[in-house]
C-alpha cells in the first residue's frame, strides 16, 4: 500500500503543479490566475492513473480477507503499538486532497502523538497543510466558468428563471390533483425541493453551509459545477466535466478503501477491542466514512440541483461559439466578441415543436 501511496502523491503533485501553473492577467482592477488549459488532457491521464491505482488498493483487501481471525491472533501482538494513523504517506494524500483538519474524527487530529519526534514527518505533514490543496485548486478553477458573468451570458441568472418555472410547473401539478392524500404529498415534495434550491440561490444560507461542514465549495464555484454539469456536451466543457467525474471517482473509491478497510478489521478483532496503535479500533475506524472525509462532497450534490433538460436555458449565438473554441494562455477567446444580452439563444427541436 505503501508503495502504491507514493505513486498517488507524485501523481497529485504533478496534478497540482498543473493547476497552480498560473498565467497572471493584470487589470485596472484586480489581479486574476488562469489555468494552463493546454495540460487539460495531461492532468486527465494522471488522474486516471490514481483512479485506476486506487481500484487496485479496494481489491487488494480481498486477499488479506483470506486470513481467518486466529490467524491474525498468531501475529498481532508483533504489530503494537503500530498503527495505520501512522502512515505519513496516506496523511499527506489526504492533505494534498484537501481533508481539512476541522472534519477529521478527534483522534485524528493530533500528529505529535503518532508521530513522536520524528520531526521530518512532522514537517512533511505541516508543509501539505500550507500549501494550496487539489481542493482548492479546483475550486479557483471552476470559479473562472465562461459563462457565469452577470454582463455576459449570465447563467446563474438564466437558470434561476428556468428553476422558478420548473418549481410553479410542479406546483401546479400538484394543485391540480384529485386525491387529496396524493395533492398533500405532492406538495410537501413541492415545499422540500423549494427549500433546497433556496439554498443555492441564497449566498447568506450556502456561507452557513460552508462554515457547518455540509458544503465545501466557494458560492461561484458551485455555480461553476453546475453549468460544467448542465453543458457538459458542449465540446469546451467535455473535459471539465470528465474531471468532475475523475474527482468522485477518487473521493467515492477512497471511501470504499476505508469501508472494506473497517469492514475487515471488524471481521479480525471485533467491534469492541481496541486498535494496536490505541484507538476504539473499529469504532474510530467506521467514524472515518461520513461526509466529512469527502473532499469533494459538493460534486455528489450536483444531482441534487440538476433540472429537466427541456428546462436548461439554451445558450446564446455567442456562447455556443464561445463553448466550442480554444482559450489562449491570455485567457481571450478566439472568437471576436459578441454582445450575449441582444444575441439571439439557438432554436432547439423541442421549443420548436411547441
Amino acid at each position: 500500500y505503501e508503495l502504491w501511496f507514493k505513486q498517488i502523491i507524485f501523481e497529485l503533485d504533478s496534478v497540482r503543479a498543473k493547476f497552480n501553473s498560473e498565467v497572471r492577467i493584470l487589470t485596472s482592477i484586480f489581479q486574476d490566475l488562469v489555468v494552463d488549459e493546454s495540460q487539460s488532457l495531461e492532468i486527465l491521464k494522471r488522474m486516471n492513473r490514481i483512479v485506476l491505482i486506487l481500484k487496485l488498493l479496494v481489491d487488494q483487501v480481498m486477499i488479506l480477507e483470506t486470513m481467518t481471525p486466529l490467524d491474525f491472533m498468531d501475529f498481532r501482538n508483533y504489530l503494537c503499538p503500530a498503527s495505520g494513523f501512522q502512515s505519513l504517506q496516506f496523511r499527506l494524500l489526504e492533505n494534498k486532497l484537501g481533508v481539512k483538519q476541522e472534519h477529521r474524527v478527534k483522534y485524528n487530529q493530533k500528529y505529535s502523538c503518532a508521530f513522536g519526534n520524528d520531526t521530518e514527518a512532522i514537517e512533511a505533514i505541516e508543509k501539505s497543510e500550507n500549501e494550496p490543496p487539489l481542493a482548492h485548486l479546483v475550486q479557483r478553477w471552476l470559479e473562472r466558468t465562461p459563462g457565469l458573468e452577470a454582463d455576459g451570458f449570465n447563467f446563474w441568472g438564466k437558470y434561476k428563471q428556468a428553476v422558478d418555472s420548473l418549481m410553479a410547473t410542479q406546483r401546479n401539478a400538484a394543485e391540480r390533483e384529485v386525491n387529496e392524500t396524493v395533492r398533500q404529498h405532492r406538495l410537501m415534495d413541492y415545499e422540500k425541493r423549494k427549500e433546497i434550491f433556496a439554498s443555492i440561490f441564497n449566498p447568506a444560507i450556502h456561507a452557513a453551509l460552508v462554515s457547518r461542514g455540509e458544503r465545501r465549495f466557494s458560492y461561484r464555484a458551485m455555480q461553476g459545477a453546475i453549468m460544467i454539469t448542465l453543458y457538459r456536451d458542449e465540446p469546451r466543457f467535455n473535459q471539465p466535466h470528465q474531471l468532475l467525474m475523475l474527482l468522485m471517482d477518487i473521493d467515492s473509491l477512497i471511501t470504499k478503501w476505508r469501508y472494506n478497510h473497517v469492514i475487515m478489521v471488524q471481521r479480525m478483532i471485533g467491534s469492541a477491542q481496541l486498535g494496536t496503535g490505541g484507538s476504539s479500533g473499529y469504532q474510530y475506524l467506521r467514524s472515518t466514512l461520513s461526509d466529512r472525509y469527502k473532499v469533494f462532497l459538493d460534486l455528489f450534490n450536483l444531482s441534487t440541483f440538476l433540472i429537466p433538460r427541456g428546462y436548461i436555458p439554451p445558450l446564446t449565438r455567442h456562447m455556443k461559439s464561445k463553448l466550442s473554441m480554444s482559450k489562449d494562455l491570455t485567457g481571450n477567446w478566439d472568437d471576436a466578441p459578441g454582445n450575449d444580452e441582444v444575441d439571439k439563444p439557438l432554436e432547439r427541436s423541442v421549443e420548436a415543436s411547441t
